[in-house]
């Protein structure tokens, strides 16, 4: 059995920063693309950004400069730098990863998500 999860979500002032990570534990055989989504009160859910194993990053327009996304594939685990931000920052952050795990299909796999809260 797969599960991501995640931490350090919570509240900061406007132009402050948070890092999230998020770790992939359980038996899992490979680890392709690995990212972050985001969902506001009253809003569809968004990627944020996304990062393949070694392959290129891709960000929303709206973070691209401020968000910095990695991974440690030894440690199974994705972080998002978040700098400068914002009051439409705000949402529940979620990590997602598509993993095949062992005895298993290739899945798309999703955190319990971490609130993220910018409010002076």
């Amino acid at each position: 059995q797969v599960q991501l999860v995640e931490s350090g979500g919570g509240l900061v002032q406007p132009g402050g920063s948070l890092r999230l990570s998020c770790a992939a534990s359980g038996s899992i055989r490979t680890i392709a693309t690995m990212g972050w989504y985001r969902q506001a009160p009253g809003k569809q859910r968004e990627l944020v950004a996304g990062i393949p194993y070694g392959g290129r990053k891709t960000y929303a327009d709206s973070v691209k400069g401020r968000f910095t996304i990695s991974r440690d594939n030894a440690q199974n685990t994705v972080y998002l730098q978040m700098n400068s931000l914002k009051p439409e920052d705000t949402a529940v952050y979620y990590c997602s990863a598509l993993i095949t795990a062992v005895q298993a299909p290739l899945k798309d796999y999703w955190g319990q998500g971490t609130q993220v809260t910018v409010s002076s």
